[in-house]
C-alpha cells in the first residue's frame, strides 16, 4: 500500500509542446488541483477568479506602458544633460581658444575717436563740422532726452539690467527667427555693437562673435551704463556719412543733436537697423514708417505717454537736404586746405573760428541763385561765384558755385579766370603813381603795337577823353597805351604789391586782363583802394583752439598790415571808379544812399564776366561763366555779375548808416608824383562823376621828358603789312609790349584773348591808322 501510495502520489512529466496553465496563473497547486493519472489538473477558476484576470491583464499593460513613456523622458533628459555638458565644454573650448588669439586684457583700450574739426562764424553758430566722423562727440547729459530713450527702446530694452550679453534677448531673437524662417531679430546689445565698432571687422564670423562678447564683458565691467551708451551713441552710423547723433542731426536736420523733439529722435533712432536704405535723404517714406515703429515701442515701454505719440506723429520731421548742401561748405573745404599748414596734421577735436557772416553768406548764395535762375538759361551761364571781404582782408562770405551739393569745385578761391577789364585799375594806378592825373588826356582811337590791334567792346571811339573817363567806359585802347607807358613790369608789381599773388605775364594785352586770377585774390587786391592804400590779405581763419578752448593753436596777424599805395592814389582811385558806377560800364551795381565804386571785366566771346566793387563797408567780387569755358550770350560785367553784386550788397548794408568811401569822391594830388601840390582835394566834377576836360594834358607833354630810355624801349610800331592773326587756343599766347631791334614780333602775331573785340579791325580802320608814335606827337 505503501508502494503504491508512493506510486500514486508521483507526478508524471508532461510531454505536451508547452504548458496549458494562463501565463497569469501562479505555477503551484492549490486545494483545487487533483492529480489525475500522475499529472496534475487545475480546476477550473472560480468566478471571481475569472473577473479578475482582465483588470489583472489591463494593469500589466499600462505598467509596461508607463514605464516605456517615463523611461524615454528619462532617457531625453539624460542625453540633454550629456549634451549641455559636452556643449558647454565645447563652448568654453572656443571662448579659451578665441580669447587667446585676442591681446592681453590689461592691453585693452577704447581706441581714440577720429579727431573733429568744428568749423564756426563769427557769432559762433555750427558752418560745418569735418573729419571721419563729420561731427563732434556730445556728452550724453547734452543730447536731446528723447535720443538715448528712443535708442535703447528700439536696439535693446534691457541695456539698464544686463550683464553685457542679453540671453533673454537672444532667446527671443532665435525664436522669431526660427518662426518667420528668415533673419528678423539680432541678440545683440548695444555693449556687444559698441564692442564690434570699437574693435572688430563687420565679418559674420564665429570668432567675431565670440571675441565680441568678450569684449562686451570687459566694456560692462571697466565703463557705466551711460558712459558705454554715450560712446555708442557718438560712433554709430546714421548713414549719409554722418558717424554719430550730433552729425546725424546736423545732416538730416540742421541743427544740433540736443535741439531735436521726439519725431526726429525716432527717425534717428529708426536709422540704426538699416542706415544706407533709411536714410530720410534716400527714402524719406521708409525713414518715417520706421520712425513709427519706434515710437509705438517707446509708448509699450514707458518711456512716452499716447498723448506724446499723437504730437510727435504729428510732427512731420524736416526734410533732409541733399549731401552736404550750402555754400557755407566751400568755406569748411578753404579751412581744410590751410589748416595743415597753420597747425599741422590734426590729432584731436578743435574749433576753427572763421571771419564768415552766416547771414552775408546765405544772401551771397541767394544773390547768385536768383540771378542764375532768372536769366541764366537763356543767357546760357550756368555758374557764378562771390566773395565779399571787408578792410582788413576778413571773408565775410563766400560762394564757390551754384550749388555745393552739385559741384565742390570752389570758383572763388581755386579757379583762375582772365579778369578782362576788372584788371584796369592796377594800370590806371601804376600810372597814376608815374605822375598822370585823372584829369590826364588820352586819344582814344584805333591804334597798333607790334602786330596787336586792341579794339573797344562797342568798336567805337571818342577821341580825347581823360584817364577817369577812359575807365569809366572801359576804353581798351587807352588802356593799352598806359600799359605801354607805365611798363608792363610796373604794373605787375603794383598788382603783387596790392594782393595778386599769381604769375602775370609781362606784356602789352596785360591792360586787358589776360593773365589768369582767382577771383579772391583779385576782390582782396580791390580792397587796398577801398581801405585808403593798405594790403589786405583774403583770410578766412581767424582762431583755433582746442574743443574746450584751453589752447590756442594758431590767431591770424593781419591787424596790422603794410601800406601799399599813398592815401592820395586810393582816393583818385576810388573817385574813378565811382565813375563807373555812376556814368560808365556799372550802372547795374548803383547802391541807393552809399557811395560805390568798382569795374567790370568781360573776356573775349563772354566767356567770363566779372564785377568787383566796394562800399565803405565791403569789398565784394562776382564772376559768372561756364566751368567749360563755353561763351554765355553776350554776358558783360555790367550784366549779371552786376546785377547780383547790387543785390548782395543791398542785402548786407541793410539797416547800416551810410559811409563815404575813403577820399569821399574827391580827387587829391599826389605829393610824392607832383611835388608843391600837397594832399589837398583837386578841382573835380560832381563826387563820382568823370572830371571835365579843361586842363587838358597831352600824352606828347606827358611823354615828353618822361619816357627817357624807356622810349626805346618801346618804339613806334612798324608800319609793314600785317601777317594773318594766329587764333589763340585756350587763351593762346600774346604779344610782348616791346618789338624786337631787327623789326621782328617778339610772340608771334597772335592776339590776347581779353576784351578786345574782332580779331580784324573794320574798313574805317584802314582809312587813318593812329601809331603811337602819333600820340606822342601830340597827332
Amino acid at each position: 500500500m505503501a508502494g503504491r501510495g508512493k506510486s500514486r502520489d508521483r507526478i508524471e512529466p508532461s510531454f505536451g509542446g508547452r504548458d496549458d496553465r494562463d501565463d497569469d496563473d501562479d505555477f503551484s497547486l492549490d486545494a483545487d488541483d487533483r492529480v489525475v493519472r500522475g499529472r496534475s489538473t487545475k480546476r477550473s477558476p472560480s468566478k471571481s477568479s475569472r473577473a479578475r484576470q482582465p483588470e489583472r491583464r489591463r494593469r500589466g499593460r499600462r505598467e509596461r506602458e508607463g514605464g516605456s513613456f517615463f523611461g524615454f523622458i528619462r532617457r531625453i533628459l539624460y542625453w540633454c544633460i550629456v549634451f549641455g555638458i559636452w556643449a558647454g565644454i565645447g563652448v568654453a573650448g572656443l571662448v579659451v581658444y578665441y580669447g587667446s588669439r585676442m591681446p592681453s586684457a590689461s592691453t585693452w583700450a577704447i581706441p581714440d575717436r577720429p579727431p573733429n574739426v568744428k568749423i564756426t562764424a563769427v557769432d559762433g553758430s555750427v558752418i560745418a563740422n569735418r573729419g571721419t566722423t563729420g561731427g563732434e562727440a556730445l556728452a550724453l547729459e547734452d543730447m536731446s532726452p528723447y535720443i538715448p530713450e528712443a535708442i535703447v527702446a528700439i536696439e535693446d530694452r534691457r541695456f539698464y539690467s544686463h550683464f553685457g550679453v542679453d540671453p533673454l534677448g537672444l532667446a527671443r531673437a532665435l525664436v522669431t527667427n526660427l518662426t518667420t524662417g528668415h533673419m528678423v531679430q539680432g541678440g545683440s546689445t548695444l555693449t556687444q555693437q559698441l564692442a564690434k565698432n570699437l574693435f572688430l571687422s563687420p565679418d559674420r564670423t564665429l570668432e567675431r562673435k565670440v571675441q565680441e562678447v568678450l569684449l562686451a564683458l570687459w566694456l560692462e565691467q571697466k565703463y557705466t551704463k551711460d558712459q558705454i551708451l554715450a560712446m555708442y551713441l557718438n560712433r554709430v552710423f546714421f548713414g549719409s556719412n554722418a558717424y554719430g547723433v550730433e552729425a546725424a542731426s546736423r545732416r538730416y536736420f540742421n541743427k544740433s543733436a540736443g535741439d531735436v523733439n521726439l519725431g526726429e529722435a525716432a527717425l534717428l533712432a529708426g536709422l540704426v537697423k538699416a542706415p544706407s536704405r533709411l536714410s530720410p535723404a534716400r527714402d524719406p517714406e521708409a525713414a518715417n514708417a520706421r520712425a513709427q515703429v519706434v515710437l509705438q515701442t517707446m509708448r509699450e515701454q514707458g518711456y512716452i505717454t499716447d498723448d506724446e505719440v499723437k504730437t510727435a506723429m504729428s510732427q512731420t520731421p524736416a526734410k533732409a537736404k541733399r549731401y552736404w548742401s550750402g555754400a557755407g561748405h566751400y568755406v569748411a573745404d578753404m579751412v581744410m586746405d590751410q589748416l595743415p599748414g597753420l597747425i599741422g596734421d590734426v590729432k584731436e577735436d578743435i574749433v576753427v573760428d572763421t571771419t564768415i557772416d552766416k547771414t552775408l553768406e546765405k544772401r551771397a548764395e541767394q544773390s547768385l541763385n536768383d540771378v542764375l535762375g532768372k536769366d541764366g538759361a537763356k543767357l546760357d551761364t550756368s555758374q557764378a561765384a562771390l566773395v565779399s571781404l571787408d578792410g582788413t582782408g576778413a571773408i565775410r562770405a563766400l560762394v564757390g558755385g551754384r550749388d555745393y551739393a552739385d559741384s565742390q569745385f570752389n570758383r572763388a578761391v581755386t579757379a583762375k579766370r582772365q579778369p578782362g577789364s576788372s584788371f584796369k585799375p592796377f594800370v590806371y594806378a601804376a600810372a597814376l603813381e608815374k605822375g598822370l592825373t585823372p584829369f590826364s588826356v588820352f586819344n582814344d582811337a584805333p591804334i597798333r603795337i607790334g602786330d596787336w590791334t586792341p579794339e573797344n567792346y562797342e568798336k567805337k571811339y571818342n577821341g580825347e577823353v581823360t584817364l577817369a573817363t577812359a575807365l569809366a567806359k572801359s576804353l581798351n585802347t587807352v588802356a593799352a597805351q598806359l600799359v605801354m607807358y607805365d611798363g608792363p613790369d610796373q604794373v605787375i608789381k603794383l598788382a603783387h604789391r596790392l594782393g595778386i599773388e599769381s604769375e602775370l605775364q609781362p606784356n602789352a594785352s596785360i591792360a586787358l586782363g589776360t593773365s589768369e586770377v582767382s577771383l579772391t585774390e583779385l576782390t582782396g587786391a580791390y580792397a587796398a583802394f577801398m581801405n585808403g592804400g593798405y594790403k589786405a590779405t583774403p583770410h578766412v581763419i581767424r582762431r583755433v583752439t582746442t574743443a574746450d578752448g584751453s589752447k590756442v593753436l594758431y590767431e591770424n596777424t593781419y591787424d596790422n598790415p603794410p601800406r601799399v599805395l599813398s592815401e592820395a592814389i586810393a582816393a583818385n582811385m576810388n573817385t574813378m571808379m565811382m565813375g563807373v558806377i555812376n556814368q560808365g560800364t556799372g550802372k547795374s551795381a548803383k547802391l541807393s544812399g552809399w557811395q560805390a565804386a568798382g569795374k567790370t571785366g568781360t573776356t573775349q566771346n563772354s566767356r567770363d564776366a566779372l564785377f568787383v566793387g566796394f562800399t565803405s563797408n565791403l569789398t565784394t567780387g562776382v564772376w559768372f561763366g561756364n566751368d567749360d569755358g563755353k561763351p554765355m550770350k553776350k554776358v558783360t560785367g555790367g550784366g549779371l555779375p552786376a546785377k547780383a553784386w547790387q543785390e548782395f550788397m543791398v542785402a548786407a548794408h541793410k539797416g547800416l548808416s551810410p559811409a563815404p568811401l575813403f577820399g569821399n569822391g574827391q580827387f587829391m594830388a599826389d605829393p610824392a608824383a607832383n611835388p608843391g601840390f600837397g594832399d589837398q582835394p583837386m578841382a573835380s566834377a560832381e563826387p563820382g562823376m568823370a572830371p571835365p576836360l579843361e586842363e587838358p594834358t597831352t600824352i606828347g607833354s606827358i611823354l615828353s621828358g618822361v619816357f627817357g630810355e624807356s622810349a626805346e624801349r618801346y618804339p613806334q610800331a612798324n608800319d609793314r603789312p600785317r601777317r594773318q592773326p594766329i587764333a589763340p587756343v585756350n587763351g593762346g599766347p600774346v604779344p610782348p609790349a616791346d618789338i624786337a631791334d631787327d623789326g621782328g614780333y617778339g610772340y608771334g602775331d597772335a592776339l590776347p584773348p581779353g576784351d578786345i573785340g574782332e580779331p580784324e579791325p573794320s574798313p574805317a580802320h584802314h582809312r587813318k591808322r593812329t601809331t603811337l608814335l602819333d600820340l606822342i606827337m601830340g597827332q
